[in-house]
């Protein structure tokens, strides 16, 4: 496992669908090194901070499988960044990675806290508004990082996992708590048992629990 690229973006202004919108969707790839505090990515910005960024929301990984997943199924190929995400990640990928595991990348440990839930502005990004909810169904959303141990990162930095989660709840597992399925309320039941979920997470699903 290692970082293949790493994206970061100021705040823009777009017009999408007639409105304009504030986002920090559109991610470009730089050289590094580049520091990472509890904060998130130094020089990477958000335009909605409800739902994006924060300690529990720092930073956003990706695995690269499932850009080659995608560049097959849309026929074309696609750039590093593009799904918004700050680390572009080799063998990091859906279902081997579980809420509460904890990584050593380069110098930076960090902590898996939520999956990826996609909004309108990654419709916007692929010029496909029908696209959020494949990439939401597919179950290769990427997950957030708790920044645990603060530090610089550079393209080509290994990645190590130094702790596996008890839960063993999936990123992939755990969006089956967002939707009506014969899972869901057994995947919300385990997603609140998992100390490192994040609180955006849990009060969410404690919503959802019957």
């Amino acid at each position: 496992m290692q970082i293949l690229a790493i994206s970061i973006s100021e705040v823009r202004r777009i017009e999408y669908q007639g409105r304009e919108t504030l986002t920090g969707i559109c991610k470009q790839n730089i050289d590094g090194p580049v520091s990472v505090t509890k904060d998130g990515m130094e020089g990477d910005c958000q335009a909605d901070h409800g739902n994006h960024g924060g300690i529990d929301k720092a930073v956003y990984a990706y695995a690269v499988e499932n850009y080659r997943f995608w560049e097959q199924e849309l026929g074309k190929q696609l750039p590093y960044g593009q799904f918004g995400e700050n680390l572009a990640v080799s063998g990091m990928v859906d279902d081997l990675v579980h809420v509460g595991d904890i990584f050593k990348i380069g110098p930076v440990e960090v902590q898996v806290t939520q999956p990826r839930v996609p909004c309108f502005k990654l419709g916007m990004r692929m010029e496909d508004a029908g696209f959020v909810r494949r990439f939401h169904h597919s179950g290769r959303v990427g997950f957030y990082l708790r920044v645990l141990k603060e530090g610089r990162l550079s393209p080509g930095d290994t990645i190590e996992r130094l702790h596996a989660d008890a839960g063993q709840l999936s990123i992939r597992d755990a969006m089956l708590a967002l939707d009506k399925n014969p899972r869901q309320q057994e995947i919300i039941s385990l997603s609140l048992t998992i100390p490192a979920l994040s609180q955006a997470w849990r009060e969410s699903l404690m919503k959802k629990q019957r």
